[in-house]
């Protein structure tokens, strides 16, 4: 299969992307594929909102680019967070034309919500599921544009290179390109190549590497996985992300997110003993940066010999609550809570991922042809710790900006092999004789529930060096067992996911091992001070 643009996720990423090329170029084709349905992204899962400059009057770009910086605790690249603010706003009013409906105010003005960390109500909100109807907009534009091919449950299985060419390729190598991909076609089994002229990774997060995570099943790491086996650059993979008010409900995955939200509109965390406690620990009490206050949380937890504090909404106005988080509302009061009688149980669960596939500013990976954008890409915009509902915008931005690239390369680029013949006969197929089918799944899971034992336990909110040099040894013993069965076993889902899993799982351990500071989203007790020495990690 060949196609001129291939994009591998369909969240507002590579939706974005793929519309704005398919609208730009009807001369040229465009195929988006992803592992599941259409809509199961973590967009569709974003509850709080996007963020952006929308009321001059109280609002200004430099005071969105100052509290994006404050957050991301030195690290953020300050010209990519600035580039962001600066155009978000008319990618906001985009995929409003699109079709995306927010809520506005009785006077017709749009409803703009408060986060931690935000210094003035910016964020444009759809109730409580505002990636929802941001996703469903997206998907109802696609569908205007006869040019873009959707195609649901193709699992990426690796990125081509040279070195599916027979080249050596390591990570010294400067002109590493991207030629296609390898596909595992999951309703026939079978393994298919996609050459394609420029392609897109869009592939979302990791919170599945973590035993309670906000983030849906297909969170597997993927996009991260592939292009660091294909020797590319990864960045900044320690900072990750624990959103502190996840519903909680022991065995259940994943977690139900609480949005910051409620906090902004005036919910208050207490601990077992009904005591409003963030005051001890930030001035800005619950409307913290969200890396304080899961530390926050997580000691209370800890001193209280509990497994979750409390959010209390019991004196907020009930009507307006259930008007604005109508699925928060419902959710609790099936399992029993009334949030107008009750506080609701809450922890800590995995949510972003702060790092991952080194960009710069026009989405460019490190391997040629090769985009990234959305969760799986590090940008530069969150540093050590991403604010509040920046997400979404970075998103957009970023698809944006790929597209205007990508747009100018497409032009000079040839379905063609590094030495100028034909790809379609060089590039060899799939190969997997000798391989059998797998003969016993608990391989599998088992492999997966001792990944998500280990990253919870010793690589989450708090970190030692003790913990991390055990984690270490663990997946290493992971790592092989888990390739012996990809050499000698058909690929499936569930393997393909394991092994990505557990790459991402070594690089958040490997960038907390390097990092020799507390810093975000990162905090190691035996390197408790600052050090501006540290700064980008890339692997």
């Amino acid at each position: 299969m060949q196609t001129d643009f291939l994009v591998i996720g369909s969240g507002i990423a590579g939706l974005t992307y793929a519309l704005k090329v398919a609208e730009a170029r009807p001369d040229k084709h465009v195929t988006v594929i992803t592992k599941a349905q259409a809509d199961e992204t973590n967009t569709k899962y974003a509850q709080g909102g996007i963020a952006g400059v929308w009321d001059d009057d109280t609002d200004s770009f430099d005071k969105h680019i100052e509290d994006t910086l404050i957050a991301g605790d030195g690290l953020c690249n300050t010209e990519v967070v600035e580039i962001v603010v600066k155009e978000g706003p008319q990618r906001i009013r985009e995929i409003i034309d699109w079709g995306a409906r927010f809520d506005k105010d009785p006077d017709g003005d749009y409803s703009l919500g408060k986060e931690g960390g935000h210094s003035v109500n910016r964020i444009l909100h759809h109730k409580d599921v505002t990636g929802k109807e941001m996703e469903r907009a997206l998907l109802q534009k696609i569908q205007s544009l006869p040019n873009i091919q959707l195609i649901n449950y193709w699992f990426v299985v690796d990125i081509i290179t040279q070195h599916h060419l027979g080249y050596l390729v390591t990570k010294a190598t400067l002109d590493i390109e991207c030629y296609g991909v390898y596909v595992l076609n999951l309703r026939t089994n079978s393994i298919e190549k996609i050459l394609s002229k420029v392609t897109v990774l869009a592939t979302g997060g990791n919170g599945q590497v973590y035993r309670t995570t906000t983030n849906p099943k297909i969170a597997t790491g993927d996009g991260v996985a592939m292009v660091y086996r294909a020797k590319g650059r990864i960045e900044n993979m320690e900072f990750i992300q624990f959103h502190p008010t996840a519903l909680f409900q022991p065995g259940v995955s994943p977690s139900f997110l609480i949005t910051e939200a409620v906090r902004g509109d005036g919910g208050i965390l207490r601990n077992k003993n009904g005591e409003a406690f963030m005051e001890r620990y930030d001035e800005r009490k619950d409307l913290a940066p969200r890396d304080i206050v899961a530390r926050a949380i997580d000691n209370e937890m800890k001193k209280g010999g509990t497994e979750h504090v409390y959010l209390d909404c019991r004196h907020m106005d009930i009507d307006k609550f259930k008007h604005h988080f109508p699925n928060i509302y419902e959710k609790c009061l099936s399992i029993g809570i009334d949030v107008s009688q009750h506080m609701i149980p809450v922890a800590p669960a995995a949510h972003y991922s702060c790092g991952g596939i080194k960009t710069d500013e026009m989405g460019r990976t490190s391997i040629r042809n090769l985009y990234a954008c959305g969760e799986c890409a590090s940008t530069g915009l969150h540093g050590a710790n991403r604010l509040a509902s920046n997400s979404l915008l970075e998103a957009m931005v970023f698809g944006h900006r790929a597209y205007l690239d990508s747009l100018e390369e497409v032009n000079k680029m040839e379905i063609s092999s590094p030495t100028g013949g034909g790809r379609e006969g060089a590039i060899p197929d799939w190969h997997d004789v000798g391989t059998s089918e797998p003969k016993e799944m608990i391989l599998i899971t088992q492999s997966l529930k001792e990944l998500q034992l280990v990253m919870s336990d010793y690589v989450g909110i708090v970190r030692t060096d003790v913990r991390l040099a055990r984690a270490m040894k663990r997946l290493d013993l992971l790592y092989h067992e888990t390739e012996d069965l990809y050499r000698t076993t058909h690929v499936s889902s569930y393997l393909l996911e394991l092994r990505n899993l557990i790459t991402v799982g070594y690089l958040i351990v490997k960038g907390a091992e390097f990092r020799k500071e507390s810093r975000g989203l990162h905090y190691n007790t035996d390197h408790p001070a600052k050090s501006h020495l540290v700064e980008n990690i890339v692997l």
